[in-house]
């Protein structure tokens, strides 16, 4: 007399295995991603979409700052969304966003200060600068709640 034995296996994927952390979204640091990117974008679409720039090389400066940080703050969304700082353990993250949004936050001011006073008056590059300082303050909020995060000690098991 034969036998038959079947064997079923049925895998389960905690929520902190992997996947999209939409929760994350939610989350202070998570909005103020949000807002800081949405910020960006009307900032850099302000500017690269008005024509007759009165000073080139301060526009193109805003729009080469806007859009380098709006790239780099995508990423670190998008990292936090997929969860991909567990599969790097050896990076620091939370030092590396900081260093990233203390560099963003003052070259993003001084490219919106610069915008506002090289404007003269015309109304897309006054509203991109002033997307530029918003985008500044949320970057300096985010630094202000994030600073105990990064400067506390970190282990590193590479």
């Amino acid at each position: 007399m034969s036998h038959t034995v079947i064997t079923t296996t049925t895998t389960t994927r905690t929520s902190g295995e992997s996947g999209l952390n939409l929760g994350y979204t939610r989350t202070i640091p998570g909005l103020l991603k949000i807002g800081q990117l949405i910020s960006l974008i009307i900032a850099f679409l302000c500017v690269f979409c008005t024509r007759g720039w009165p000073s080139w090389p301060a526009f193109q400066y805003f729009e080469v700052v806007t859009l380098w940080f709006l790239v780099a703050f995508l990423i670190f969304f998008l990292m936090h969304l997929c969860r991909l700082q567990s599969r790097m353990p050896c990076i620091n993250w939370p030092l590396t966003e900081f260093f990233h949004y203390s560099v963003g936050c003052i070259l993003i001011l001084i490219a919106s200060i610069i915008a506002s006073a090289k404007s003269s008056g015309v109304s897309a590059l006054v509203a991109g600068s002033v997307f530029g300082f918003i985008a500044t303050f949320l970057m300096a909020v985010n630094l202000w709640t994030s600073y105990s995060v990064a400067c506390a000690p970190q282990s590193v098991a590479c």
